[in-house]
């Protein structure tokens, strides 16, 4: 994932959290929110329940990956806020990887209805 595809400030962070719509999974939470640019970003969190820091950078290498993996299946002009639950520590990387990619098959049909509906 490059640097430009990345959210990293606290207040815009707060803002997805805040204003977008979110999309749950049992392992897996995903804000989205639409954006001004001409790009897609992320922001993946794991928050301090879920283990200690070498765990916790894990599952940030392990998402990052899995968004890296699946580049051509996001809507433009959209960030996206992964946030991993605690139930993935009993997770493989084949289970979140799965997640994500209903959790975003979710997002791109909801996203489609609603540019049907204008």
């Amino acid at each position: 994932m490059k640097k430009s595809m990345i959210v990293k400030d606290n207040q815009e962070f707060s803002n997805i959290i805040n204003s977008g719509i979110a999309y749950k999974d049992k392992y897996i939470v995903i804000y989205t929110k639409t954006n001004n640019l001409n790009k897609n970003r992320f922001g993946v969190t794991v928050g301090t329940k879920v283990g200690n820091a070498v765990i916790r950078n894990k599952f940030k290498r392990q998402i990052r990956n899995i968004v890296d993996n699946y580049k051509n299946f996001y809507s433009k002009n959209l960030d996206y806020i992964i946030i991993v639950r605690k139930r993935s520590l009993l997770a493989s990387y084949k289970e979140l990887s799965d997640s994500f990619s209903k959790l975003m098959t979710v997002i791109n049909n909801n996203i489609k209805g609603e540019k049907d509906e204008k």
